[in-house]
């Protein structure tokens, strides 16, 4: 397979975890040992805020006053589109059983974890969308409890659109404290909330990495790193379109990973010449981020064919993945590996962030080779149970019994040789591993 790369990276995005892992092991171990008077510390000290941690009914009214009713019909739009999809998918996940022979009923029940934790970015930018994604998801899933935590604004506190936010999709409690001080907050239950049992949502690599550390004691939607997002487009494809899509997903961070794979030379050169002006007439700070991305971490890749591109796009396995070319059902039918696909010119990435109601938590660095995003089933285990009868239970208790002597496990069948005893006196069997 012939890969041109007219535009190769210099660059690698990469979690930077082992850099900032004992900052944030020390961290953790602090206020897990000193509790709520070492979260406020940290909270001090890194979000240089002391307010109420956790916002009042009244603090929470007050916010919402200051948000433009504009701006609360979007965020309602918004949270309306992602619950109806939530609600759709949680719909493929049912309480099932069957019967495995005459008697032995096995089946499988879904349960909404108890509590959890919501993680809501409001450094750089202030990821409004973040709150509805990860909130109404968790409610929709139906979590007992679901805490909104988003680091304050120095004498501000938390963004009053995140703040309504977050009321609106169904937070308990709304929590004005960042980075790791936070995460650790509703992993160890402090203020008086109930320990998470989940923590989702995006943050920077300090957040990432307390997730990161605290998997396995606690449920994590994923370990995220940079958000990426690649292009396919064919020869049919507006440049205009293509550049500016490109853009807008650079702006995201300095090391934001964009890509353009397409089968068509002239696409690609005429994107790459007009991206360097779409990122020089954003704000400042956007077009800082987007212009160190664009030269670090993007890639223009021609391929022979589609059939290529696809493959290519497969390699990458993008967090975000654009088709923009003929034939979108083919697409659809060959893509294997991506976060959320988008198809077409008509639907962008940025539908997808913000208000189409598919989840924008979704799997970076390669990670959608193996995972999807944040649904609601992340907020779920899926259980089995099982019951017989008595005269039902004879078969796998004989077969039970036999495979655990021929592994030597001898306790467990004398588990199935007790009930064989008890339900079917005087009977014999043969229940040794022999052949």
């Amino acid at each position: 397979m012939t890969r041109e790369y007219l535009k190769k990276a210099p660059k690698h995005a990469k979690s930077d975890a082992s850099e900032v892992h004992e900052t944030v092991v020390n961290i953790l171990n602090d206020i897990e040992a000193g509790g709520d008077a070492k979260a406020l510390e940290y909270a001090k000290k890194f979000d240089k805020y002391e307010g109420n941690v956790l916002l009042t009914p009244e603090e929470i009214e007050a916010a919402i006053a200051l948000v433009p009713e504009k701006l609360k019909q979007d965020i309602q739009f918004s949270h309306d589109n992602v619950k109806r999809f939530a609600e759709k998918q949680k719909s493929t996940v049912a309480d099932v059983e069957m019967e495995m022979s005459p008697g032995f009923i096995a089946g499988q029940k879904a349960i909404p974890v108890d509590a959890a934790g919501c993680y809501v970015p409001g450094g750089r930018y202030s990821h409004i969308a973040s709150a509805i994604m990860t909130v109404t998801t968790a409610k929709v899933a139906g979590c007992r409890h679901i805490t909104a935590c988003s680091p304050p604004r120095p004498g501000e506190g938390v963004n009053p659109a995140i703040v309504y936010a977050a009321h609106i999709c169904g937070a308990d409690k709304i929590m004005a404290m960042g980075g790791v001080q936070g995460v650790a907050a509703m992993t160890f239950g402090l203020f008086g909330l109930p320990p998470a049992n989940i923590l989702v949502g995006p943050g920077n690599q300090f957040v990432a990495e307390a997730k990161r550390i605290l998997f396995g004691r606690v449920g994590i939607d994923m370990i995220a790193g940079p958000t990426d997002s690649l292009i396919l487009a064919d020869k049919t494809a507006d440049p205009h379109i293509v550049a500016t899509d490109l853009v807008s997903q650079a702006e995201h961070g300095y090391n934001s990973p964009v890509w353009l794979v397409t089968d068509d030379r002239a696409l690609a050169e005429k994107v790459m010449e007009l991206v360097p002006g779409l990122i020089d007439d954003l704000p400042e700070l956007n077009s800082q981020n987007a212009a160190a991305a664009w030269r670090d971490y993007a890639e223009v890749i021609l391929c022979a064919n589609r059939e290529e591109m696809a493959a290519c796009s497969d390699d990458y396995a993008p967090e975000h993945l654009t088709v923009q070319a003929e034939d979108l059902d083919w697409w659809l039918d060959r893509l294997t590996c991506y976060g959320s696909l988008f198809l077409g010119e008509e639907t962008t990435v940025s539908y997808g962030d913000k208000a189409a109601g598919t989840n924008h938590v979704l799997p970076t660095s390669r990670a959608a080779s193996y995972t999807g995003g944040l649904s609601v089933h992340k907020y779920m285990k899926i259980v089995t149970w099982q019951r017989t009868t008595r005269e039902a239970s004879k078969d796998v208790a004989i077969a039970t019994a036999r495979i655990s002597r021929l592994e030597g496990m001898e306790g467990h069948a004398r588990a199935a040789d007790v009930r064989l005893a008890k339900y079917f006196p005087g009977e014999n069997f043969d229940l040794s591993a022999d052949g």
